[in-house]
């Protein structure tokens, strides 16, 4: 008798090796295009009804960055997004946006570092979350049109995950060109203030097409189960823990399926946006479903989940508490499980800001997962446990069956 357990979890790792590669999956990159044409093909497989609906986006590619002051260099990076730009000027650097604000901009670069680079600047057009501290600050650039900004941020993993030094700025929209450096280097090039500096980013940008894939089963139009991940990662980082694991739970899941019959239709989404400046795929999704999110019984969301040590953490978000009672009956049976804290990080907010219940699943480890792997190049498949996918996916099956009922 083949032990199914195993035979799921040996999908499970196939599919990881499969869709986990060094180069990242950003959307509308090759690594993304076959990520979202194996799913697809998967789901398919599986007899799921499946689109993948496409939309517009943005694709970047760089060379390097190099700056000078004299002849002493620096270490910087491009920015992710950001334009390409050779120049010359003085170096002028500020701490805090009122610094900034008082700062003759004219044919300089400059450099922020301090308060001001405490965390990373949302992308200006970003929908979910944009403080006006944020936005001040761009405008503040935009309007006096330095040659380039530096950024030297000091280590923020709740801010950006594993990787260091970060990007303050990761935004195609916007309009200086900018490279970013360690907090170290930056407190170095500081006191080079007022001299000549020199900047070279080779960088380019481009329009792509990218899609999300959507996958349903059961009958249409009615009340219906969302379970989604997000199939993006990153430029550079294999993306295993963020977010291959959970889209691996989708294709359990969707085996789990197989000749389901419920009143309840079941729709399996792996969108395309959630570590990419402009959720694009977030917004190609709600555009799609604009007057129908309140058939959206309730929307279960996997990120950063199946972390070796630890158990499966989940939360709940605006979820009624009929519907709460029915979830912690049936994800209590697993004692792998455990209801834990809230957060805000990931795409059940889209959801549930949209007045969709909805429910996290992640790992209980998930501040050490995020500080130590997210976005780095050491998020690889052998981080994953894959029995917990296979529970997660089992828990899951069971909810369906539970809400069907």
């Amino acid at each position: 008798m083949i032990d199914e357990d195993a035979m799921l979890k040996r999908l499970a790792e196939e599919y990881l090796a499969a869709l986990c590669l060094p180069a990242g999956r950003p959307p509308g990159a090759p690594n993304n295009r076959a990520a979202t044409a194996h799913l697809a093909r998967e789901l398919e497989a599986r007899g799921l009804r499946t689109e993948t609906p496409e939309f517009d986006c943005l694709l970047w590619e760089a060379g390097g960055a190099r700056l000078a002051v004299g002849g002493e260099q620096f270490a910087v990076l491009p920015s992710p997004f950001g334009l390409g730009v050779h120049a010359a000027g003085r170096l002028v650097v500020a701490t805090t946006a009122d610094e900034l604000a008082a700062a003759h901009l004219s044919g300089a670069i400059v450099l922020l570092r301090g308060d001001i680079a405490r965390e990373q600047i949302m992308p200006k057009h970003y929908p979910f979350y944009n403080p006006e501290e944020h936005r001040r600050v761009v405008a503040l650039l935009e309007s006096k049109a330095p040659m380039a900004v530096v950024a030297a941020p000091a280590r923020n993993p709740q801010s950006v995950g594993a990787i260091y030094p970060y990007p303050l700025f990761e935004d195609g929209d916007f309009a200086i060109p900018a490279a970013h450096s360690a907090a170290e280097e930056g407190l170095r090039l500081a006191a080079r203030a007022g001299q000549e500096t020199r900047i070279e980013i080779d960088a380019r940008r481009w329009p792509g097409r990218a899609c999300n894939v959507v996958a349903r089963i059961g009958p249409d139009g009615a009340r219906r189960l969302v379970v989604c991940a997000h199939i993006d990662s990153r430029g550079g980082t294999p993306g295993a823990l963020d977010n291959g694991s959970g889209v691996a739970v989708l294709l359990l899941l969707a085996e789990l399926l197989q000749g389901y019959r419920g009143p309840l239709g079941v729709e399996l989404l792996a969108v395309n946006g959630e570590d990419y400046y402009a959720a694009s795929g977030e917004l190609d999704y709600l555009a799609r479903n604009r007057g129908r999110m309140g058939d959206i019984a309730l929307a279960v969301n996997l990120d950063a989940a199946g972390a070796y040590g630890g158990r499966t953490a989940w939360a709940l978000y605006g979820v009624p508490e009929e519907l709460a009672a029915v979830a912690r009956r049936e994800l209590g049976r697993w004692p792998e499980l455990m209801e834990g804290e809230p957060w805000y990080q990931s795409d059940h907010m889209v959801f549930a800001q949209n007045g969709v219940p909805a429910m996290s699943i992640t790992s209980e480890r998930f501040l050490e997962v995020q500080a130590t792997l997210c976005h780095a190049p050491e998020d690889t498949p052998d981080k994953v446990d894959a029995a917990k996918l296979v529970q997660m996916a089992r828990a899951l099956r069971g909810l369906v069956e539970a809400l069907s009922a």
